[in-house]
């Protein structure tokens, strides 16, 4: 909550509409900052759809804010498509800076930071997670992905296996109450996970090859 800044909330207060991921989620938010607004549902399922009808709403001269559930809209979350077709009809976009787990996992990692490339959610499948891996290894700058609880051991695994024993640095629940940061090498912090699985969003920062420098 006390992430968001007073910009935000301004413009949440002055548009017409706002399209969120999930209502019932954003509406308790929006609740807490007193914003009453209408409330439209977008995510990555009906998302396409979805950018056509706000388009007509923009062309109506509506104003519309583009929230996620959590982190920046765009950054692996829904929003590109809704921007797109706006940025491609001329309507103007005013993005505004907010909460988003990557780069306060950076800043914190202990990684160099002057240079690095943000990944994403790798695939769950172990076969084309590690073969995307296996493309990065030669990397020489910090790297960054999101992971799901669910598969973060058997992702830091696969790291291990493919980069070798990296230094790393598993960030979770950015910004929240439970924030906790795992750093060391990959085989200490896979170690610390199983002993004590994760819960939350994750960030995962990993050191680049150091012989490609």
């Amino acid at each position: 909550m006390s992430d968001i800044t007073s910009r935000a909330i301004d413009t949440l207060q002055a548009v017409d509409i706002i399209a969120c991921e999930d209502t019932r989620h954003s509406g308790s938010f929006l609740k807490k900052i007193d914003v009453k607004k209408k409330l439209v549902s977008y995510h990555e399922f009906n998302e396409s759809e979805r950018a056509s009808q706000l388009l007509s709403e923009l062309k109506s001269g509506k104003n519309i804010a583009v929230i996620t559930d959590a982190g920046s809209p765009g950054i692996s979350d829904p929003a590109y498509r809704i921007v797109k077709i706006a940025v491609e009809n001329d309507i103007e976009i005013i993005p505004l800076p907010g909460p988003t787990a990557l780069i306060p996992a950076l800043t914190a990692s202990g990684l160099p930071t002057d240079r690095f490339f943000f990944e994403g959610f790798l695939s769950n499948k172990k076969a084309a997670r590690q073969k995307r891996l296996s493309q990065l290894v030669d990397f020489p700058h910090t790297i960054l992905f999101y992971e799901s609880p669910h598969r973060i051991e058997k992702m830091i695994a696969d790291v291990l296996e493919v980069f070798g024993n990296r230094q790393v640095c598993v960030a979770r629940e950015i910004s929240k109450k439970f924030e906790q940061f795992l750093r060391g090498d990959a085989e200490s912090v896979l170690a610390q996970i199983k002993a004590k699985p994760l819960k939350g969003e994750i960030v995962v920062v990993v050191e680049g090859n150091r012989d490609k420098k």
